[in-house]
């Protein structure tokens, strides 16, 4: 009975979620990503890493389709590889934050009192900071690098997390089969596995999903600015940056990864308002 309720729900889910046209299609792009990532090797036209000094500064050819860079690396070759850069990057660090930041508002929101004023106020603290510049100062602090831009970026995220997680507890907490179960002696252990993460997974999940793209383009920030990920990764931040000087002459330098990172980003974006659209309570019939 559960497993066709479930089925049905999920069922119910995609029906609601396919209406949404830009998300289907940017769920369709992250796929076709993810799937690009894990067949770079397979997928690269040349080594994303080999420098070819007679072809460098190439516009885009037959042979290199998105053209060549200032050493003669070819750009679709690291643009293809920058992408596992960039997913690895989003998911680690919302990871952090979700786990983070989830722990901290669960017990904020089930326990409350003296704990969640701690845990709230130091959540308040990290939140007066600008995002982008407790980032840098976490990197600048850690030193420069992509596993130190994942840490920044995840830490950042917590403060969200955990307010959103709280909240979301403290309006579980007021249902009756809450009280319910209380009443007859189940743990707090229990009720929070039982009752409590069940209902909050549809709100993290979409919060985590906007959080990807905000990651995505925070790092790639950071990358630009020379503290993430360092040459010769194929980061798309650190190429657009190394792209600058040659904007002028060779515009197809910094035009192909700013495209990448712009559908990247959209595309989780477009992904997280259609999972809040079709997991919202107060739009289902």
């Amino acid at each position: 009975m559960d497993l066709n309720k479930t089925r049905e729900q999920l069922s119910v889910f995609w029906r609601r979620f396919r209406k949404n046209k830009g998300a289907v299609l940017g769920l369709l792009i992250i796929l076709i990503t993810i799937t690009v990532a894990i067949f770079a090797p397979q997928i690269a036209p040349h080594d994303p890493y080999a420098q070819n000094w007679r072809n460098r500064m190439e516009p885009p050819s037959r042979e290199h389709l998105l053209g060549t860079d200032e050493h003669g690396r070819d750009q679709l070759s690291r643009i293809i590889y920058g992408s596992r850069l960039a997913l690895t990057i989003g998911l680690i660090s919302v990871s952090i934050g979700l786990i983070a930041g989830g722990f901290l508002g669960l017990i904020a929101g089930f326990f409350g009192g003296l704990l969640d004023n701690i845990i709230m106020r130091v959540m308040d603290v990290m939140m007066a900071f600008p995002g982008i510049l407790l980032a840098l100062g976490l990197v600048a602090a850690l030193g420069p690098g992509l596993y130190n831009v994942m840490i920044a970026v995840g830490i950042w995220s917590i403060p969200l997390f955990a307010r959103l997680v709280r909240g979301t507890v403290l309006s579980v907490k007021e249902n009756d089969f809450v009280d319910g179960a209380k009443a007859l002696g189940a743990s707090n252990l229990r009720i929070i596995g039982r009752h409590i993460l069940p209902n909050i997974i549809p709100p993290v999940l979409v919060l985590s999903t906007l959080r990807l793209a905000t990651a995505l383009l925070s790092a790639a920030a950071l990358s630009f600015l020379g503290l993430g990920a360092q040459p010769p990764q194929p980061d798309w931040g650190a190429m657009l940056s190394q792209a600058r000087a040659h904007i002028h002459s060779s515009p197809h330098l910094s035009l192909f990864p700013g495209l990448a990172i712009m559908i990247l980003v959209l595309s989780f974006n477009m992904v997280g308002d259609g999972l809040r659209d079709a997991l919202d309570p107060r739009l289902k019939n």
